[in-house]
């Protein structure tokens, strides 16, 4: 099969190839699924699942991507719940080969039914944004209606969908970016924006939940900011900066067959938008993971047509 592979963790997205790889098999409990589409996370080539296993021995050459949209092709033994032919997208494992490819192997657990009416590419596009977005607000967030969050980044992948999944459950959405992010930040449904680079933090005031991606300076100024009984929560690692009357949560996004189907129904339904900022086939998928400017929105690579 082809796949995107990386070979030199020193050379980043320059040291990625287009490559003839064997194709994967199915272990107990697995799908090998036939992929349309993949997700990719820019950060991925700093992530030391990237380029070890769980035992810490060495995985290189390995194929990036974690996130898929794709059709059952083979089930491994003892896979229950879904069918060769069946339309499913999902999160796959950090430790094991992903989904820059044209078949990739997933414990069947990790996937969920993918509507026929939601496109390959928005599918693929879903599962990290949407599951960081669902866990950090209803999981580690504690988020209830009326409560005021703090969502920065909001023209992110991530944070488009906190602020539409937050505004869902009757908080009240301030959120962060550049000046040239305001109007999409707004469009997403945040009630304020605030520049990072023009305005001043502490003119929010007080609120409930701040959804950190950004860290460092920006993280240590909100947690002056969350009220009694508030959380910060994060996903740039462990929280340096914790509030004086609240919580801070660092996690990592983990699979959910539940709550994918929670979050691809509000697509349908027309709840939630996808933020997509650059598709491409997988012939030029290297490019398109090597972007020349910045980037406010998801890079999905179109496996197949």
């Amino acid at each position: 099969m082809k796949a995107i592979v990386v070979t030199d963790q020193a050379a980043g997205t320059a040291g990625m190839r287009l490559m003839e790889r064997p194709e994967p098999a199915a272990a107990i409990n697995d799908v090998v699924v036939e992929v349309y589409a993949s997700g990719y996370v820019p950060t991925e080539l700093e992530w030391p699942s990237t380029w070890s296993d769980r035992a810490g021995r060495d995985r290189a050459p390995a194929i990036p991507g974690h996130e898929v949209a794709g059709v059952v092709a083979v089930l491994g033994y003892g896979t229950t719940r879904l069918s060769v032919g069946q339309r499913v997208f999902g999160l796959t494992d950090w430790h094991r080969d992903g989904t820059l490819a044209e078949f990739v192997a997933v414990e069947a657990r990790n996937l969920a039914p993918l509507p026929g009416d939601v496109d390959f590419v928005v599918g693929a596009g879903l599962p990290i944004s949407g599951l960081t977005a669902w866990q950090g607000l209803f999981e580690h967030g504690r988020l209830r209606a009326g409560q005021r969050v703090l969502a920065h980044g909001a023209a992110g992948a991530v944070g488009t969908m906190v602020t539409q999944l937050a505004r869902e459950a009757g908080a009240y959405v301030i959120g962060t970016g550049r000046g040239a992010d305001r109007q999409k930040v707004l469009d997403f449904g945040a009630q304020e924006f605030l520049d990072l680079d023009g305005d001043s933090l502490a003119d929010v005031g007080g609120v409930d939940l701040v959804f950190d991606v950004i860290g460092g300076d920006v993280q240590r100024r909100s947690a002056n900011l969350i009220r009694a009984g508030g959380t910060l929560v994060s996903v740039v690692g462990p929280v340096e900066s914790r509030p004086a009357e609240g919580l801070a949560v660092d996690f990592v996004v983990e699979a959910d067959r539940a709550q994918l189907g929670e979050i691809v129904q509000r697509v349908r339904d027309g709840r939630l938008r996808t933020n997509i900022g650059t598709v491409a086939g997988l012939g030029d998928a290297v490019a398109a993971l090597n972007p020349a400017g910045r980037s406010n929105g998801k890079t999905v690579i179109r496996v197949r047509p």
